[in-house]
């Protein structure tokens, strides 16, 4: 998987991650509170996880973790990168990651054709895996 097809998974906006909360916390009150939310995002050799999840204070964050499948041999294993997002730096974060994207689209590769990738997700959200817990 490139990198231009990751930042093409990855465009989202604040509204995406600001109604994903308000929701987990008035339908998970009382349940585990260990994992609330995962949404999986298959890249090719990679999978993305979005997942949020909650402190013992009630208070949420959304963890986005990376996982490659690794070959040894005849074995294989998984290696995973992780990211911890707490909810002060979500516009933060969002807002650094569309800078980022648009510069990439729009800057350096502008003749570039990323509404393939828009195309693919689409038809991807039909088999997408919401798991709530």
């Amino acid at each position: 998987m490139n990198s231009k097809l990751l930042l093409a998974y990855l465009r989202c906006d604040i509204n995406t991650i600001q109604t994903l909360i308000p929701r987990t916390l008035e339908d998970h009150r009382g349940y585990d509170r260990e994992e609330i939310f995962s949404k999986k995002v298959k890249a090719g050799k990679r999978t993305y996880f979005f997942d949020i999840k909650s402190t013992r204070g009630n208070d949420y964050y959304l963890t986005i973790t990376e996982s490659k499948r690794r070959m040894d041999g005849d074995n294989f294993s998984y290696e995973k990168h992780k990211i911890f997002l707490y909810k002060e730096d979500f516009f933060k974060f969002v807002n650094a990651l569309n800078e980022a994207v648009d510069h990439v689209k729009n800057d350096l590769l502008p003749d570039f054709d990323f509404e393939q990738f828009e195309n693919e997700e689409s038809e991807n959200e039909l088999n997408n895996d919401l798991r709530w817990e």
